[in-house]
């Protein structure tokens, strides 16, 4: 898969330490010019549905589990691949001293139906919630939080950074 972008953390320097490699899978589902994002209150962001892939599935089985879990979607076919986002930066926990998060892009149609998304517990803490944004509307939005508030998540540059790419190819 082509790669889109490497982001190393600027705190890390040349020796990374221990790494835990974290694949992701990530889906793009477009309407025209809205896009399904994911809304989170507490970080006042928009990103694409989406998250790690469980052990013993492939890529493609964790995209389709993460879109059908966070949003609801239905009948969910995947088209092409955009590519592949990867960053390194501080692994939160005792067992690593970094994690390579390798984000698997892909281009996706779902039906219009759509069951009760299934979220983590942590997901609804955060008031996450699946809409339907104007793609321009998602970066301008993503844009301003990052200019205006310090409780910012550490995924919107990566998240912005995608939204303009597809943006682009509209």
């Amino acid at each position: 898969m082509k790669l889109l972008r490497k982001v190393i953390h600027p705190s890390l320097g040349n020796d990374y330490g221990t790494v835990f490699i974290r694949n992701t899978a990530r889906a793009i589902v477009l309407k025209g010019e809205q896009i399904l994002l994911l809304y989170t209150a507490r970080y006042d962001d928009y990103s694409l549905p989406g998250g790690g892939v469980d052990k013993g599935e492939s890529i493609e089985q964790g995209l389709l589990r993460e879109l059908h879990e966070e949003t609801g979607a239905l009948q969910i076919q995947i088209k092409q691949p955009l590519g592949l986002y990867e960053e390194v930066r501080p692994w939160y926990k005792d067992d690593f001293d970094c994690v390579h998060i390798k984000s698997y892009c892909y281009f996706c149609e779902i039906s219009d139906e759509f069951a009760d998304p299934k979220m983590e517990h942590y997901e609804v803490q955060n008031g996450m919630q699946p809409k339907w944004v104007n793609i321009f509307d998602a970066i301008a939005h993503n844009e301003t939080t990052m200019a205006m508030s310090e409780k910012q998540g550490l995924s919107i540059q990566r998240e912005t950074f995608l939204l303009k790419l597809i943006a682009d190819t509209l």
